[in-house]
């Protein structure tokens, strides 16, 4: 028992549960455009709902990683990047590595471009893919917070937009679609069981992978409930917009640090019971929360869109090529409902392709920001470090890759979201095992994981493993 200081915090009390609604938005988006409207949609139109188990059991994969994830940063007030720097010296290096190699390549992006292209009548989508990647770099810099920006943008989109799709899956489909989803859903396809004859493992790994966020990007769930201010995050501080160079005074909940300096580990709590109840407390709100936001909802949008995919595109021998049934599916909506819908289906896609990409370059850039101020403090001896400077740096590199890449003709969307999404794969084998070793290492026995939990956490890590190794093998030999 630690005695009671001065110098400690008092673990706070949980708020709310409609307060804690925000960082699950955040998490889910970042997989919307590449998973449940890319790559199970695409599978789904090639192969039929007999594919749908792997989108759920990916979801829910994700859902027990996140949580992990979670409970550090609620207990320590500091993201996991930090815990694990403790441990592995090389972490830093390996993070910023594995984030750019899975997520520089603009795959997300180039779909929006190619849905929007063909909606204006514009042959070459990469310039409208160049002129995105600019807007989201201004966005990104224009918000007093970072994070409060990138929330308000996610909820307005994935509330207005994904309901629309659900509408349209639920007009269009039969019974009997829906029973080949129910079917799907366990694993019972047209003629096979779980997977079909033909199938890219590459493809579904990378679908599997991007049930939910995938790679590096779960990690950023760390980031977004301590800035969000849950539990220990309560004193942490917040990334300024670049435009933006204020200290704000304290609040209730979080700091906004300046542009100048920026405290990357948490703050100490006094142990005692007052602090058990409310981690408790805590810990059963926020599993409500993300069970709702990104579980339910998460399953929920890649059902439907995985449904509206196969009742409008399967079959259609344009299928295979690349990201055109997208623009088949919108031509078949617009046959059945009237062009008019069938043009605010492409429109809605193409803003949540935006919107996914906008969110998965903000995380990006924190992680690979993070995580070089990390190597920074270490090699100066310094404690603070001018991290949002650093995060614009990123967030701008990226652009300018992404752009060179459209210079250069690599703009092929489905082909680059595919080997981003096998890399990121590899990630997540790497930073599950990482962070179950944190969680052992650093927290105290109390907080830790069940031993349930653990073994379901130890399944995940063999099962990436395995199938990576798997995809690799299939894919060199």
């Amino acid at each position: 028992m630690i005695t009671k200081n001065k110098n400690l915090h008092q673990f706070p009390a949980p708020l709310p549960l409609k307060k804690l609604i925000g960082p699950s938005f955040v998490i889910l988006a970042l997989g919307l455009g590449s998973g449940e409207i890319i790559l199970w949609p695409y599978l789904a139109a090639n192969y039929g709902l007999g594919i749908a188990w792997g989108a759920l059991l990916g979801i829910t994969f994700q859902y027990f990683i996140n949580m992990e994830i979670e409970r550090y940063a609620l207990v320590k007030g500091e993201s996991v990047f930090v815990g694990i720097a403790k441990f592995w010296k090389l972490a830093p290096i390996w993070f910023i590595i594995s984030t750019f190699a899975g997520f520089g390549l603009p795959g997300i992006i180039a779909a929006s471009a190619k849905v929007f292209a063909s909606i204006i009548g514009f042959e070459d989508f990469r310039w409208v893919a160049i002129a995105f990647l600019i807007v989201i770099g201004l966005i990104l810099s224009s918000g007093k917070t970072v994070y409060g920006l990138m929330e308000k943008l996610t909820k307005t989109i994935l509330l207005v937009g994904v309901p629309f799709i659900f509408l349209l899956a639920i007009i269009l489909s039969s019974r009997a679609d829906w029973w080949s989803l129910a079917q799907g859903l366990v694993g019972q396809g047209d003629g096979y069981t779980f997977l079909p004859v033909g199938i890219a493992l590459a493809t579904f790994l990378g679908a599997f992978a991007y049930s939910g966020a995938g790679g590096n990007l779960n990690l950023t769930q760390s980031i977004y409930i301590k800035e969000k201010g849950y539990g220990m995050g309560k004193y942490s501080q917040k990334i300024t917009g670049l435009f933006k160079n204020q200290t704000a005074p304290e609040a209730h909940a979080t700091h906004v640090a300046s542009q100048e300096e920026f405290k990357l580990e948490g703050e100490k709590f006094e142990m005692n019971a007052t602090a058990k109840k409310n981690f408790f407390a805590w810990w059963q709100k926020i599993s409500i929360e993300h069970a709702i936001v990104f579980w339910f909802i998460g399953a929920l949008s890649i059902s439907l869109l995985v449904l509206l995919s196969y009742v409008t595109t399967f079959g259609n021998p344009d299928n295979a090529q690349g990201i055109n049934f997208v623009l088949s599916e919108g031509l078949m909506i617009g046959k059945i409902l009237g062009p008019i819908v069938g043009w605010f289906f492409l429109l809605a896609v193409s803003i949540m392709l935006f919107q996914t990409q906008l969110g998965v370059m903000d995380s990006t850039s924190r992680i690979m920001a993070e995580n070089l101020a990390i190597a920074q403090m270490k090699m100066n001896g310094k404690k603070t470090v001018h991290l949002s400077k650093i995060y614009y740096s990123f967030v701008w590199t990226q652009i300018a890759f992404g752009i060179l890449l459209f210079l250069l003709g690599l703009s092929e969307p489905k082909t680059l979201i595919i080997l981003g999404a096998c890399l990121n794969a590899v990630a997540m084998f790497v930073h599950i095992g990482l962070v179950s070793i944190l969680n052992r290492k650093e927290l105290p026995k109390i907080f830790q994981p069940s031993l349930w939990r653990k073994i379901l956490l130890g399944i995940i890590f063999v099962f990436f493993g395995v199938f990576s190794v798997v995809v690799f093998i299939d894919q060199v030999f």
